[in-house]
């Protein structure tokens, strides 16, 4: 490491435990130190937009509290009884052991002792997830492929298609603020054009159930650069399900348009059906944006032109795309916070530089929120121009300060605003995003109506 981290965009592998909690009943187990369970769930939970506990979160996490006399002598003794413990108090569907660095330092084996209880007939899985294996984005996908591996592969070993139903592995949940909105969009999209969804996460999944059903799909569907890719190839392996890759995560009328007969190609579906919905959906759009053209022609000498985007690929990506090709704006940075390997980066790069030349030499691979904006931060004072930075919470003084430019919370931390089922996915979220960027133009008194009519 060249540097200390001064503000981290994500969290370390151990993260994965807030994949779990999204999952209807899941019950992490934290085999690891005092304090890493609730920061982790600071983080990632109150942080995302104060989004709560749930059924089993925060405080309510099982965790061994690990100490120096497990560290030297082991703790897998004291992790039986944790285990033990949670089965008898917390009724769950199913059970995620994650190691965190102690455990992972020491060789504490968690995948043999959940093989322990899974012989008894628990639903339990065991997890390295040390903060030294990665960021929170590998703990999910760590999370996801332990649970297909250790369980669902044992459970239902052989797949029974079902015409239709398709698994979707997109955001990240809770590291995307959004993400139960985006995943009830998500659902909501492909279920308008006859497409049976395993959405797996929230409030929007069947829980459980759904996962058991992952087998049994027709294809699975990634929706983003490279979170869930992994999976997606894994179950090929295992029960030859084929998967569709859409980089792009679909946000306003074109691309989610574009998504949407992507999907009933791949699909086979009857395209007159799937062509009565999206014609719907863009008439239902359109009628919003001409509204929305009045306070364009109104404010023009007032709105951003410049557009900075500080978010992961699947979210930044997918909202840039549309800011730039439906609103107009001029992109002049993207920065990565998720810290994908070579080959995505490489493609992130690519799906960048096709939306717009101009990102060329303005793309940024960085985790360290300080050193992002210390780049914006210059490249605003040079500007001189208003501009739209889609960031976080920390990004709000930097972006008030300077040419009353506008800030939309796109990645974490998220804590001046509250979350519940907000999202910027889909035709719907093109709309609410509109509504988000331009209301900062009355923000904090920026524009009022004395300053317009004296204009």
């Amino acid at each position: 490491m060249s540097h200390l981290i001064e503000q981290a965009k994500f969290s370390c592998a151990l993260g994965g435990l807030q994949t779990v909690l999204a999952i209807d009943k899941g019950i992490p187990i934290v085999h690891a130190g005092p304090g890493c369970a609730a920061r982790q769930f600071s983080y990632l939970g109150n942080g995302a937009g104060y989004q709560g506990e749930g059924y089993a979160g925060g405080g309510q996490i099982s965790c061994t509290n690990s100490t120096q006399s497990e560290v030297i002598f082991g703790g897998e003794k004291k992790l039986r009884a944790t285990v033990e413990g949670t089965l008898k108090v917390m009724n769950g569907s199913l059970y995620v052991i994650l190691a965190g660095c102690s455990a992972g330092i020491i060789g504490d084996d968690v995948k043999q002792i959940a093989c322990e209880f899974a012989d008894e007939g628990y639903p339990v899985v065991g997890v390295d997830a040390a903060g030294f294996r990665g960021n929170n984005y590998a703990g999910h996908e760590l999370v996801v492929n332990a649970i297909i591996d250790q369980y669902i592969s044992y459970e239902v070993p052989k797949a029974n298609v079902e015409k239709g139903l398709v698994n979707v592995f997109s955001v990240v949940p809770f590291q995307d603020a959004y993400w139960r909105g985006d995943l009830y969009e998500i659902k909501r999209l492909l279920e308008g054009i006859g497409i049976k969804v395993n959405i797996l996460y929230g409030s929007s999944s069947e829980g459980f159930s759904e996962w058991m059903n992952i087998p049994n799909a027709e294809f699975n569907l990634v929706l983003s650069p490279w979170v869930g890719l992994s999976t997606a190839k894994k179950l090929e392996s295992i029960y030859k399900t084929p998967y569709l890759h859409v980089p792009v995560l679909p946000v306003g009328l074109k691309e989610t348009s574009r998504f949407l007969r992507q999907i009933a190609d791949f699909a086979k579906l009857d395209s007159t059906d799937v062509e009565k919905f999206i014609a719907a959906e863009e008439r239902r759009y359109k009628n919003y944006f001409v509204s929305f053209g009045d306070l364009v022609s109104d404010f023009g000498c007032y709105l951003p032109y410049h557009l900075y985007t500080v978010a992961d690929s699947t979210y930044g990506i997918g909202t840039s795309k549309f800011v730039i090709e439906e609103l107009g704006f001029t992109p002049k940075g993207f920065y990565d916070i998720d810290n994908p390997d070579v080959k995505s980066k490489e493609l992130v790069e690519s799906l960048l530089k096709d939306i717009d030349v101009r990102y060329e030499g303005n793309i940024v691979f960085e985790g360290d929120n300080k050193v992002i904006q210390n780049d914006i931060e210059k490249k605003l004072d040079d500007s001189k121009v208003r501009s739209l930075v889609l960031g976080s919470s920390w990004d709000k003084e930097m972006v008030t300060s300077r040419n009353e430019s506008i800030l939309v919370r796109l990645s974490l931390p998220i804590t001046d605003r509250v979350i519940l089922n907000k999202s910027y996915v889909g035709y719907n979220g093109g709309l609410t995003l509109i509504e988000d960027i331009y209301s900062g133009l009355f923000a904090d008194g920026m524009i009022t109506n004395t300053t317009h009519a004296d204009h």
